[in-house]
């Protein structure tokens, strides 16, 4: 961790619920990145087996100071295991550590783990405090900001949760140099949809600086981050639990998350998911006449630029566009059983609106593979 990144913050405006994004490197080796947090006697760690023995000591240490006792539980790593058995690990150790409801919770890792330690933290003693502690460039412009938490069902991707914040979160640009470069073609996808659906600029800016985002450049990684929060806190604290303008954050998601469950979780990244998904999506918004066709192809030539997918698998030989229906009327977006997609309504702007199934399906056969 010797690479230094001043410390910028984003808040996340929420009244009484309102936080701060920390962004930089390094922090979490600090004790005085963590200070300020509610009191209490004891902290839990929860990690994965991957970054545990890369950054568990060291975020231990740093806590140190601040809790008498500081444990840590280590999960299986992978989407597969975002389940209710994994969960109770998490709800083992606390029980088995006597922790209280002051305890505070620092989810380590990923997005999996953010979700599924913020969904521990919402419900052990119906809520006690927790920090986001994202490794993962994805975990870190995404899912460990605004609150969702959750685990999957089989049938659906985080169908089971809750909207629970936490008191910070704090990303250290650092632990990146340790993400395989899928990994970190798996975030680029989160930070691309901010683009097309709020921030041509941002758009622009990425097309010219890839290269140097796929290559760890901590400078770029830096500007990525911070403008990707501040879309994402502009939109949460106008729209906390995605009644209306939140879902335009799943760009890309109707259709990814279609493909992680007719795949199996964890055959592709969520970030790979989405980013074919995001191309489905823009192939759908030009089909409807909201975007041209150029704008199609800028889009999927930046998705393949930053190494993911822009060709969906065949879930279902016989009836591949049938089963991707079936799997998106699961969606949460989804009312009475009618899809609704995020939709690029013009370039930098988005809806979310119903198409017919006739048009979907012209989509899925045109995005995806032919062989199964």
């Amino acid at each position: 961790m010797s690479a230094q990144i001043s410390t910028q913050a984003v808040s996340i405006d929420l009244q009484d619920r309102s936080y701060a994004i920390a962004i930089g490197a390094p922090l979490i080796d600090n004790p005085d990145t963590f200070a300020g947090l509610p009191k209490a006697s004891a902290a839990l760690v929860v990690s994965n087996t991957t970054v545990a023995p890369l950054y568990a000591a060291t975020l231990q240490a740093a806590l140190a100071p601040h809790y008498a006792a500081v444990h840590l539980v280590v999960l299986p790593d992978g989407e597969a295991f975002k389940t209710w058995q994994t969960l109770n690990l998490i709800f083992d150790a606390l029980l088995a550590h006597h922790c209280d409801r002051k305890t505070v919770l620092f989810a380590l890792g990923g997005g999996v783990v953010g979700d599924m330690t913020g969904f521990a933290a919402a419900s052990y003693m119906r809520g006690v405090p927790f920090v986001q502690v994202p490794t993962t460039l994805l975990a870190q412009v995404d899912s460990s900001v605004g609150g969702k938490t959750g685990i999957n069902h089989p049938l659906g991707k985080n169908m089971v949760g809750a909207f629970y914040q936490p008191q910070r979160v704090v990303c250290d640009l650092s632990t990146l140099h340790t993400l395989p470069s899928r990994e970190v073609s798996a975030g680029l996808a989160e930070i691309i949809k901010y683009g097309p659906i709020a921030d041509m600029a941002f758009l622009d800016w990425l097309e010219g600086h890839l290269g140097a985002l796929r290559t760890h450049d901590l400078s770029a990684l830096a500007h990525a981050v911070r403008r990707s929060c501040e879309i994402k806190a502009h939109v949460v604290a106008q729209d906390e639990r995605e009644g209306g303008l939140r879902a335009i954050l799943n760009f890309g998601h109707t259709f990814g998350h279609a493909i992680e469950a007719g795949m199996g979780y964890g055959q592709w990244l969520h970030g790979e998911a989405v980013g074919c998904g995001m191309v489905m999506a823009a192939h759908l918004s030009q089909r409807l006449g909201l975007v041209d066709t150029a704008f199609v192809a800028r889009l999927t030539r930046l998705v393949q630029g930053a190494g993911l997918p822009t060709v969906g698998p065949v879930l279902d030989a016989h009836d591949n566009a049938g089963r991707y229906l079936d799997l998106m009327r699961v969606d949460k977006k989804a009312e009475g059983g009618d899809i609704r997609f995020v939709l690029i309504d013009g370039p930098g702007k988005a809806c979310v609106r119903g198409a017919p199934d006739v048009l979907v399906r012209q989509v899925i056969d045109a995005c995806c593979s032919t062989q199964a």
